[in-house]
């Protein structure tokens, strides 16, 4: 092998330094280059939050009256149309009613027969035993009583010696007699009354009852071909048309009071425990109609095929923009914090161990993670509970993924873009 020449050694001499510094220099640059993730915050706010429960629900009027007729017979006439206004009493319809309106006459004629007949029987003069009876009794008293007071007499004159024994024993007899006729004469007319009298006015008191309720039930026959509205509302059904008969249990007009609406939700059940009656609540129909309302009844048993629990909403309906049977959407305030600490929904992440945290940007530039608790959410706002203060800067993207103490660069959010001008 031939010995380097002295431009060989000084050659490679330079090589080797050469790739010396040129190590050294990307190992300083190394050091040098720490990363800086940019990302976008929001500050963790003291403010207003609702605990808001939403659910699908179906609109129902605040009254209801599908008008089943009590008897089958033709319309006669119509007087309402569907959706002609009514109120509590109107006559809507009449049925074919001559049979009806003739017997109503006939029992009506036999009540006010059977009211003279009784009449007649309770003013009119007793019987002739019943007459004699009295007669006796009243002759009776008479006679007793003037007995009576002619055995004080005597028994004063007795007491006198003004008059003989045999005078005085004679009075005593007579008004036990007097007594005794008189009591007699009290049990025969009694047992004649009791026998007879009570009777014949039973029997007239019957005859002008049954009278009465024929005539009554004729009436009131009478009064079920004329079909009235038994609410205030507007007629949203009327199947049929005059001279056609309803079939049995078929409604002939159906009345709805719209004036308000009940939403209907069945929600589950642990949300349902955040609500009771009187809670603030809002019904959103098609169309984006929306009302105001309150929450008027939470069930207090559970639906058995669904396992939710029913909850009404009533809200005013006056101009009728809100349709029964359409589907709505409620939204319910179950409850209302104003000095809550709140950050967007988007800065929450989740640990392998599925604890709650969000990245914190310092003032020393870095990220720290953070374990935080949760409360009320409302659309995509959440309660931090605990956790924050207040005032923190939390990262709302870019944190996904981002380890602990990375120097971060806050980018300030994009403005929505404006629409076209003209």
């Amino acid at each position: 092998m031939k010995p380097l020449t002295s431009f060989t050694r000084l050659l490679a001499f330079l090589i080797v330094g050469l790739v010396a510094i040129t190590t050294t220099s990307c190992s300083k640059g190394t050091r040098a280059a720490e990363p800086v993730v940019t990302v976008q915050t929001a500050v963790a706010e003291r403010g207003k939050i609702e605990q808001v429960i939403t659910a699908d629900a179906i609109l129902f009027p605040k009254d209801q009256a599908a008008i089943t007729p009590k008897i089958t017979a033709p319309v006669k006439a119509f007087y309402v149309n569907r959706g002609s206004r009514v109120h509590r009493g109107e006559l809507l319809a009449v049925m074919e009613n001559r049979d009806l309106t003739a017997a109503e006459i006939e029992n009506k004629g036999a009540y006010e027969q059977a009211q003279a007949t009784y009449g007649i029987e309770t003013s009119s003069s007793l019987p002739e035993e019943w007459q004699k009876a009295e007669y006796d009794l009243k002759a009776a008293k008479q006679g007793y009583d003037a007995q009576q007071k002619v055995y004080d007499s005597r028994k004063l004159l007795f007491e006198q010696g003004a008059l003989p024994r045999k005078d005085f024993d004679q009075s005593a007899v007579a008004a036990i007699q007097a007594r005794a006729n008189y009591e007699i004469a009290q049990r025969h007319l009694a047992a004649l009354e009791a026998a007879g009298k009570k009777d014949q006015m039973k029997l007239a008191k019957g005859q002008l009852t049954a009278a009465q309720g024929k005539y009554e039930g004729a009436a009131a026959q009478l009064s079920y071909s004329e079909i009235r509205s038994p609410i205030d509302g507007v007629v949203t059904e009327r199947p049929l048309y005059p001279g056609e008969t309803a079939p049995a249990g078929t409604p002939l007009l159906v009345v709805m009071d719209t004036s308000s609406v009940t939403a209907r939700a069945h929600i589950p059940q642990a949300a349902a425990a955040a609500l009771k009656v009187g809670d603030a609540a809002t019904i959103t129909a098609p169309g984006n109609t929306q009302v105001n309302g309150k929450v008027t009844l939470v069930s207090p048993a559970l639906d058995p095929n669904s396992t939710t629990v029913e909850v009404w909403v009533a809200a005013p309906n006056p101009d009728g923009s809100l349709r029964p049977g359409t589907t709505a959407t409620v939204q319910m305030v179950a409850r209302t914090l104003n000095d809550a600490i709140v950050i967007p929904v988007s800065a929450l992440l989740k640990t392998p161990d599925g604890a709650t945290t969000v990245m914190v940007a310092g003032a020393d530039g870095k990220a720290h993670q953070v374990s935080v608790e949760t409360g009320i959410r409302q659309g995509d706002r959440i309660q931090i509970t605990k956790g924050l203060s207040g005032g923190e800067k939390v990262i709302i993207t870019g944190a996904y993924g981002l380890p602990d103490n990375t120097k971060v660069k806050i980018a300030e959010a994009v403005p929505p873009a404006d629409s076209e001008k003209d």
